[in-house]
């Protein structure tokens, strides 16, 4: 489910988290919102002295990074080279109104990806692309829902997949990206569904899944090239692209990962008021 306060119990180490932040100097107003403050409670088991270090951390990082304005300062020319050797992009919703973000991690050429931008503009295309989930995609999927919604679905295919394909390089934007989106955008990962795992990925699950919180890896389902039942029990056929056992083609935006497709193109968010 997506983030909610449930009891009173809930509310009060909220308000009280914010007085912390309040009392230090740390609350920004662009900051200020239950349910955000709810995620880094959840995140560090509601200890308000650990997750005030990691909201402290996610601060300054964003700052150092230049988070806050990356949507209009960062122009991620190359995203057509990159997309064509790593598939990857928003598309649809859940049944539950959560948007889906979908990887082709099988088909990334590594050498090619290189050639068309470096490892630190990829990063920032990431970060740029999470901050329009926080700005744009959530808001409207949250009008579109009629509920609240703060998690999104992650479908991660991993055909051919094995542990030579873990190069240096595709190590280190991982584990860089798995850091970001742990520490500074905690509990915004609804479900994750891992498809076209063989027995290479498998084994390589079996030594990622160690360093990975508990919580986390309760919400990543491994499965193998049987998987499209599944996909289809939580994600509508029309909303699923066709290489995923969906009906959507895209066919006039040139497929579905360089579609965007989802209510935050049509909805006018920034008429939408929502706590984040």
């Amino acid at each position: 489910m997506s983030g909610e306060i449930r009891g009173t119990e809930e509310l009060k180490l909220v308000n009280a988290f914010r007085q912390v932040l309040i009392t230090e100097n740390l609350l920004l107003a662009m900051h200020d919102g239950d349910l955000k403050l709810l995620r880094f409670l959840k995140a560090r088991k509601f200890d308000i002295e650990k997750a005030k270090c990691m909201w402290t951390n996610m601060l300054q990082w964003r700052r150092d990074f230049g988070t806050d304005t990356i949507i209009e300062d960062f122009d991620f020319h190359e995203r057509d080279k990159v997309l064509r050797n790593y598939p990857q992009g928003y598309h649809g919703t859940d049944k539950e109104g959560r948007p889906v973000y979908i990887e082709r991690l099988g088909l990334m050429n590594v050498d090619k990806l290189l050639e068309a931008t470096t490892l630190d503009r990829y990063v920032k295309y990431h970060v740029q692309e999470f901050e329009k989930s926080i700005a744009f995609r959530f808001p409207a999927c949250s009008v579109a829902a009629n509920r609240h919604i703060d998690r999104g679905v992650t479908i991660l295919d991993v055909e051919r997949v094995n542990l030579r394909s873990f190069t240096k390089p595709v190590r280190e934007v991982i584990l860089q990206l798995q850091k970001i989106d742990n520490d500074y955008y905690p509990e915004t990962l609804g479900e994750m569904f891992v498809i076209n795992a063989g027995p290479g990925f498998r084994l390589l699950w079996h030594i990622l899944k160690r360093f990975l919180d508990p919580e986390t890896t309760s919400k990543i389902h491994v499965l193998g090239n049987n998987y499209q039942g599944k996909l289809l029990e939580i994600i509508d056929e029309s909303e699923l692209p066709d290489f995923l056992g969906g009906s959507c083609t895209c066919e006039n935006e040139g497929g579905c990962l360089r579609s965007d497709k989802g209510p935050w193109r049509t909805l006018k968010t920034s008429m939408v008021n929502v706590d984040y």
